[in-house]
Protein backbone atom coordinates (compact mmCIF):
# COMPACT_ATOMS: atom_id res chain seq x y z
CA UNK A 1 0.00 0.00 0.00
CA UNK A 2 1.27 3.46 -0.91
CA UNK A 3 1.37 5.60 2.24
CA UNK A 4 4.19 7.89 1.10
CA UNK A 5 3.99 11.13 -0.87
CA UNK A 6 6.69 13.42 -2.22
CA UNK A 7 5.92 17.15 -1.95
CA UNK A 8 8.71 19.13 -3.56
CA UNK A 9 11.81 18.56 -1.47
CA UNK A 10 9.86 16.91 1.37
CA UNK A 11 8.33 13.49 1.94
CA UNK A 12 5.15 12.76 3.89
CA UNK A 13 4.31 9.27 5.20
CA UNK A 14 1.07 8.14 6.82
CA UNK A 15 1.35 5.65 9.70
CA UNK A 16 -2.06 4.27 10.62
CA UNK A 17 -2.80 3.19 14.17
CA UNK A 18 -6.45 2.07 14.00
CA UNK A 19 -9.95 2.96 12.76
CA UNK A 20 -13.12 3.66 14.67
CA UNK A 21 -16.65 4.83 13.88
CA UNK A 22 -18.73 7.43 15.69
CA UNK A 23 -22.29 8.70 15.47
CA UNK A 24 -23.01 11.49 13.01
CA UNK A 25 -25.07 13.09 15.81
CA UNK A 26 -21.75 14.41 17.18
CA UNK A 27 -22.13 17.05 14.45
CA UNK A 28 -25.13 18.67 16.10
CA UNK A 29 -25.22 21.58 13.61
CA UNK A 30 -25.35 19.24 10.62
CA UNK A 31 -28.91 18.18 9.70
CA UNK A 32 -29.45 14.54 8.81
CA UNK A 33 -30.23 15.34 5.18
CA UNK A 34 -26.87 17.08 4.73
CA UNK A 35 -25.03 13.76 4.96
CA UNK A 36 -27.05 12.33 2.07
CA UNK A 37 -26.83 15.62 0.18
CA UNK A 38 -23.03 15.33 0.30
CA UNK A 39 -22.80 11.60 -0.36
CA UNK A 40 -20.67 12.23 -3.46
CA UNK A 41 -17.95 13.59 -1.16
CA UNK A 42 -18.43 11.24 1.78
CA UNK A 43 -19.02 7.77 0.40
CA UNK A 44 -17.52 5.25 0.77
CA UNK A 45 -14.54 6.39 2.85
CA UNK A 46 -16.07 8.76 5.38
CA UNK A 47 -19.71 7.90 6.01
CA UNK A 48 -21.85 4.83 6.58
CA UNK A 49 -25.38 5.95 5.77
CA UNK A 50 -27.00 2.74 7.08
CA UNK A 51 -25.50 3.09 10.55
CA UNK A 52 -25.46 6.91 10.60
CA UNK A 53 -21.77 6.69 11.41
CA UNK A 54 -18.73 8.65 10.33
CA UNK A 55 -15.40 6.91 9.93
CA UNK A 56 -12.22 7.99 11.65
CA UNK A 57 -8.60 7.00 11.14
CA UNK A 58 -6.19 7.30 14.04
CA UNK A 59 -2.89 8.08 12.34
CA UNK A 60 0.34 10.01 12.47
CA UNK A 61 1.99 12.00 9.71
CA UNK A 62 5.76 11.67 9.39
CA UNK A 63 7.44 14.55 7.59
CA UNK A 64 10.97 14.48 6.21
CA UNK A 65 12.10 18.01 5.41
CA UNK A 66 15.21 20.16 5.81
CA UNK A 67 17.14 17.24 7.26
CA UNK A 68 14.57 16.76 10.03
CA UNK A 69 12.36 13.79 10.83
CA UNK A 70 9.11 15.15 12.27
CA UNK A 71 6.12 13.22 13.65
CA UNK A 72 2.84 15.15 13.58
CA UNK A 73 0.46 13.90 16.28
CA UNK A 74 1.00 10.56 17.96
CA UNK A 75 -2.40 8.91 18.14
CA UNK A 76 -3.93 7.05 21.05
CA UNK A 77 -1.14 4.77 22.26
CA UNK A 78 -1.35 1.31 23.75
CA UNK A 79 -2.32 0.31 27.29
CA UNK A 80 -4.06 3.58 28.23
CA UNK A 81 -6.79 3.87 30.83
CA UNK A 82 -9.51 5.69 28.88
CA UNK A 83 -12.79 4.48 30.45
CA UNK A 84 -14.53 7.68 29.34
CA UNK A 85 -13.71 6.77 25.69
CA UNK A 86 -14.39 3.01 25.36
CA UNK A 87 -13.02 2.61 21.79
CA UNK A 88 -9.65 3.89 23.04
CA UNK A 89 -9.58 2.08 26.39
CA UNK A 90 -6.57 -0.23 26.70
CA UNK A 91 -5.98 -0.12 22.98
CA UNK A 92 -3.44 -2.58 21.60
CA UNK A 93 -2.12 -1.98 18.07
CA UNK A 94 1.05 -2.61 16.08
CA UNK A 95 1.70 1.11 15.57
CA UNK A 96 5.40 0.90 16.41
CA UNK A 97 5.83 -2.05 14.05
CA UNK A 98 4.11 -0.03 11.32
CA UNK A 99 6.36 2.92 12.10
CA UNK A 100 9.43 0.71 11.69
CA UNK A 101 8.03 -0.96 8.57
CA UNK A 102 7.74 2.50 7.01
CA UNK A 103 11.51 2.84 7.42
CA UNK A 104 11.69 4.93 10.56
CA UNK A 105 13.48 4.42 13.87
CA UNK A 106 11.89 6.20 16.86
CA UNK A 107 15.38 7.15 18.04
CA UNK A 108 15.92 9.13 14.81
CA UNK A 109 12.90 11.41 15.26
CA UNK A 110 13.99 15.03 15.74
CA UNK A 111 10.66 16.72 16.48
CA UNK A 112 7.26 15.55 17.69
CA UNK A 113 4.44 18.02 17.05
CA UNK A 114 1.35 17.66 19.23
CA UNK A 115 -1.10 19.91 17.39
CA UNK A 116 -3.14 19.91 20.61
CA UNK A 117 -3.31 17.87 23.81
CA UNK A 118 -6.35 15.66 23.31
CA UNK A 119 -5.85 11.99 24.17
CA UNK A 120 -5.80 10.78 20.54
CA UNK A 121 -2.98 13.15 19.59
CA UNK A 122 -0.44 12.51 22.33
CA UNK A 123 -0.66 8.77 23.06
CA UNK A 124 2.49 7.51 21.42
CA UNK A 125 4.48 10.31 23.01
CA UNK A 126 5.24 7.48 25.45
CA UNK A 127 5.05 3.72 25.73
CA UNK A 128 4.99 1.33 28.65
CA UNK A 129 8.29 -0.31 29.64
CA UNK A 130 8.49 -2.42 32.81
CA UNK A 131 5.46 -0.64 34.23
CA UNK A 132 6.76 2.89 33.49
CA UNK A 133 5.78 5.38 30.84
CA UNK A 134 8.91 6.35 28.91
CA UNK A 135 9.40 8.55 25.81
CA UNK A 136 8.77 6.70 22.58
CA UNK A 137 11.01 9.14 20.75
CA UNK A 138 13.94 9.49 23.14
CA UNK A 139 15.92 12.07 21.16
CA UNK A 140 13.05 14.25 19.97
CA UNK A 141 11.93 17.71 20.94
CA UNK A 142 8.22 17.55 21.80
CA UNK A 143 6.58 20.77 20.61
CA UNK A 144 3.45 21.52 22.62
CA UNK A 145 1.13 24.57 22.45
CA UNK A 146 1.43 26.56 25.66
CA UNK A 147 -2.26 27.51 25.65
CA UNK A 148 -3.31 23.85 25.82
CA UNK A 149 -0.67 23.02 28.41
CA UNK A 150 -2.13 25.75 30.60
CA UNK A 151 -5.80 25.00 29.80
CA UNK A 152 -5.66 21.27 30.53
CA UNK A 153 -3.06 21.46 33.30
CA UNK A 154 -3.56 21.95 37.05
CA UNK A 155 -6.03 24.75 37.75
CA UNK A 156 -6.91 25.20 34.08
CA UNK A 157 -10.47 25.45 32.79
CA UNK A 158 -10.03 22.16 30.91
CA UNK A 159 -8.71 20.18 33.86
CA UNK A 160 -10.71 17.04 34.65
CA UNK A 161 -10.07 13.46 35.68
CA UNK A 162 -9.71 12.26 32.11
CA UNK A 163 -7.17 14.93 31.19
CA UNK A 164 -5.22 14.34 34.40
CA UNK A 165 -4.79 10.73 33.26
CA UNK A 166 -3.79 11.80 29.75
CA UNK A 167 -1.19 14.22 31.07
CA UNK A 168 0.12 11.65 33.55
CA UNK A 169 0.78 8.92 31.00
CA UNK A 170 1.43 10.86 27.79
CA UNK A 171 2.76 14.34 28.59
CA UNK A 172 4.42 14.54 32.00
CA UNK A 173 6.83 11.66 31.22
CA UNK A 174 8.33 13.73 28.37
CA UNK A 175 8.53 16.97 30.36
CA UNK A 176 12.29 17.26 29.94
CA UNK A 177 11.88 17.14 26.15
CA UNK A 178 8.96 19.57 25.83
CA UNK A 179 9.18 22.95 24.16
CA UNK A 180 6.14 25.12 24.86
CA UNK A 181 5.29 27.68 22.21
CA UNK A 182 2.76 30.37 21.39
CA UNK A 183 2.27 32.66 18.40
CA UNK A 184 4.27 31.31 15.43
CA UNK A 185 7.15 28.86 15.64
CA UNK A 186 9.52 28.30 12.72
CA UNK A 187 10.85 24.77 13.05
CA UNK A 188 12.99 24.88 9.91
CA UNK A 189 13.05 26.80 6.61
CA UNK A 190 10.14 24.69 5.29
CA UNK A 191 8.15 24.05 8.48
CA UNK A 192 6.18 26.61 10.46
CA UNK A 193 3.69 26.14 13.29
CA UNK A 194 0.79 28.58 13.56
CA UNK A 195 -2.04 28.92 16.10
CA UNK A 196 -5.47 27.68 15.04
CA UNK A 197 -7.58 28.04 18.19
CA UNK A 198 -11.13 26.79 18.56
CA UNK A 199 -11.05 23.02 18.77
CA UNK A 200 -8.90 23.65 21.83
CA UNK A 201 -7.38 26.95 22.98
CA UNK A 202 -3.95 25.89 21.74
CA UNK A 203 -4.88 23.99 18.59
CA UNK A 204 -2.30 24.54 15.89
CA UNK A 205 -1.49 23.77 12.27
CA UNK A 206 1.86 22.92 10.73
CA UNK A 207 2.61 24.47 7.36
CA UNK A 208 5.07 22.75 5.04
CA UNK A 209 6.47 24.37 1.92
CA UNK A 210 9.46 22.69 0.36
CA UNK A 211 8.26 23.47 -3.15
CA UNK A 212 4.78 21.91 -2.96
CA UNK A 213 2.79 23.25 0.00
CA UNK A 214 0.83 21.30 2.57
CA UNK A 215 -0.73 21.97 5.95
CA UNK A 216 -1.25 19.48 8.77
CA UNK A 217 -4.38 20.63 10.56
CA UNK A 218 -4.93 18.21 13.45
CA UNK A 219 -8.61 18.38 14.40
CA UNK A 220 -9.43 21.57 12.53
CA UNK A 221 -11.72 19.26 10.54
CA UNK A 222 -12.86 15.80 11.59
CA UNK A 223 -14.82 14.90 8.46
CA UNK A 224 -14.99 16.29 4.89
CA UNK A 225 -18.58 17.41 5.44
CA UNK A 226 -16.96 20.37 7.23
CA UNK A 227 -15.26 21.40 4.00
CA UNK A 228 -18.59 22.18 2.42
CA UNK A 229 -20.12 23.17 5.78
CA UNK A 230 -17.21 24.84 7.60
CA UNK A 231 -19.39 26.44 10.27
CA UNK A 232 -20.66 23.05 11.47
CA UNK A 233 -19.05 22.19 14.78
CA UNK A 234 -18.03 18.83 16.15
CA UNK A 235 -18.97 17.97 19.73
CA UNK A 236 -15.29 17.86 20.68
CA UNK A 237 -14.71 21.56 19.88
CA UNK A 238 -14.09 23.59 23.04
CA UNK A 239 -15.15 26.84 21.31
CA UNK A 240 -17.38 25.96 18.32
CA UNK A 241 -17.67 29.54 17.03
CA UNK A 242 -13.93 30.11 17.10
CA UNK A 243 -13.37 26.70 15.51
CA UNK A 244 -15.64 27.62 12.60
CA UNK A 245 -13.85 30.91 12.05
CA UNK A 246 -10.45 29.24 12.18
CA UNK A 247 -11.61 26.53 9.78
CA UNK A 248 -12.68 29.15 7.25
CA UNK A 249 -9.40 31.05 7.62
CA UNK A 250 -7.16 28.02 7.19
CA UNK A 251 -9.24 26.61 4.32
CA UNK A 252 -8.99 29.96 2.53
CA UNK A 253 -5.22 30.07 3.05
CA UNK A 254 -4.86 26.49 1.87
CA UNK A 255 -6.99 27.12 -1.21
CA UNK A 256 -4.96 30.19 -2.13
CA UNK A 257 -1.70 28.26 -1.76
CA UNK A 258 -3.08 25.12 -3.47
CA UNK A 259 -1.83 23.28 -0.40
CA UNK A 260 -2.71 19.68 0.38
CA UNK A 261 -4.61 19.57 3.68
CA UNK A 262 -3.74 16.67 5.99
CA UNK A 263 -6.23 16.28 8.89
CA UNK A 264 -5.46 13.91 11.73
CA UNK A 265 -8.49 11.66 11.22
CA UNK A 266 -9.37 11.47 7.53
CA UNK A 267 -9.30 7.93 6.15
CA UNK A 268 -9.61 7.60 2.37
CA UNK A 269 -6.67 9.17 0.54
CA UNK A 270 -5.58 11.11 3.61
CA UNK A 271 -6.21 14.70 2.66
CA UNK A 272 -7.72 17.02 0.06
CA UNK A 273 -6.63 19.96 -2.00
CA UNK A 274 -9.36 22.51 -1.26
CA UNK A 275 -10.72 25.04 -3.73
CA UNK A 276 -12.57 28.24 -2.77
CA UNK A 277 -15.77 29.04 -4.66
CA UNK A 278 -16.87 32.44 -3.44
CA UNK A 279 -17.43 32.00 0.30
CA UNK A 280 -17.74 28.23 -0.07
CA UNK A 281 -15.18 25.44 -0.27
CA UNK A 282 -14.96 22.13 -2.04
CA UNK A 283 -12.44 19.40 -2.82
CA UNK A 284 -10.42 19.79 -6.00
CA UNK A 285 -8.53 16.51 -5.68
CA UNK A 286 -7.14 14.15 -3.06
CA UNK A 287 -3.60 13.36 -1.98
CA UNK A 288 -1.99 10.56 -3.97
CA UNK A 289 -2.08 7.99 -1.18
CA UNK A 290 -3.90 4.68 -1.44
CA UNK A 291 -7.34 4.83 0.15
CA UNK A 292 -7.83 3.29 3.58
Amino acid sequence: MNNRLTLGGACVTRVVETHIQMRTSLFADTPAHAWADNADLLEPSFWDRDGELWRIAMQSWVVEADGLLVVVDTGVGNDRDRPHMPPLHHLSTDFLAQFSAAGFDPADVDVVVNTHLHTDHVGWNTHLVDGRWVPTFPNARYVVPEADHRFFGPGGDGENDGMRTVLADSVIPVTDQIQLWSDDLQLSPSLRLRPAAGHTPGSSVLWLDAGSPAVFVGDLTHCPIQIRRPDDACAFDVDPVAAGGTRRRVFAEAAQARATVFPAHYPGHGGPVIVAIGDAFDVSNWAGLDAI
